[in-house]
């Protein structure tokens, strides 16, 4: 009984540790974007501010282009989780329920790409969007994220769950196999969709490397990128820097806090079958 309670206390205080791990530099870099103080960074450092403003706040929308690179941010999200939901969920369909010559082989060589590292791609995928003229562009922003390979797959394990009764009763009544997707599948895959979805949303609004590739114009910028350009050599406005950093997160988290049980479920549903 006394080895069960110190195994308890000793889980506990390894939970309470990793706990401050993960949330103390957010922690801290809101205890920032609240100070008045510019030098944050003076020894001995100051973990809570001596004076608390919302100034910091107020100068990201004023000072900056904040508007322009919201927008920004908001567009490219948006449209890429919308085109990752729906085309990933279709190709998953295909790939689970239907049958046509090569699906295996197509498939496995989309899974083979997951293999290569996303950096190795991107000067090509700089090149191609530069003989098309879509650099510096919203299109060329959106379109190399429209579906991804990981989101396919978790839509055709999840598919794959699915008892064949209600595909054979569908086919039964003269459904097409697109009216069974739409009608049937989509309705009951809720938990996949919004694992794809949040999955794909919090991905593009924190992509930050490729807008540095594919942009050069302040007005192009998206929330990330625009800012990382406020940390210069020479002065870094930390306190603004933090307070913008902040208002990016929210999103993020107000959507994973929302929609965490459908997450939950489509992960963990999407991995019963191999």
């Amino acid at each position: 009984m006394k080895a069960l309670k110190i195994q308890k206390i000793l889980f506990f205080a390894i939970l309470g540790i990793a706990t401050l791990i993960y949330i103390g530099p957010f922690l801290f870099s809101l205890s920032i974007s609240f100070n008045a103080d510019k030098n944050v960074f003076d020894w001995p450092i100051k973990l809570l501010p001596e004076t608390f403003t919302l100034d910091n706040y107020k100068n990201v929308w004023n000072e900056l282009p904040f508007e322009k690179w919201l927008f920004n941010s908001v567009l490219v999200t948006l449209i890429q989780t919308v085109t990752n939901v729906f085309f990933s969920a279709l190709a998953g369909f295909a790939f689970a329920r239907l049958e046509f010559k090569g699906r295996k082989l197509i498939f496995g060589l989309l899974l083979s790409s997951l293999m290569i590292p996303g950096i190795i791609l991107l000067v090509p995928k700089f090149i191609i969007l530069n003989e098309f003229r879509m650099i510096n562009s919203y299109a060329g922003l959106i379109i190399p994220g429209l579906v991804g390979v990981t989101n396919i797959f978790l839509m055709k394990q999840f598919f794959e769950t699915i008892p064949k009764d209600l595909e054979q009763a569908a086919l039964i009544d003269g459904c097409s196999y697109f009216r069974i997707f739409w009608q049937v599948f989509l309705p009951i895959s809720k938990p996949a969709l919004a694992a794809v979805a949040i999955y794909t949303f919090q991905g593009s609004w924190n992509e930050f490397l490729w807008p540095v590739i594919v942009t050069y114009t302040e007005d192009m910028y998206t929330l990330p990128l625009g800012m990382a350009s406020l940390r210069t050599e020479l002065l870094t406005d930390w306190p603004l820097l933090m307070a913008g950093t902040i208002l990016i997160s929210l999103p993020t988290l107000v959507i994973f806090i929302v929609f965490q049980r459908y997450f939950v479920q489509g992960v963990a549903s999407s991995g019963l079958k191999g």
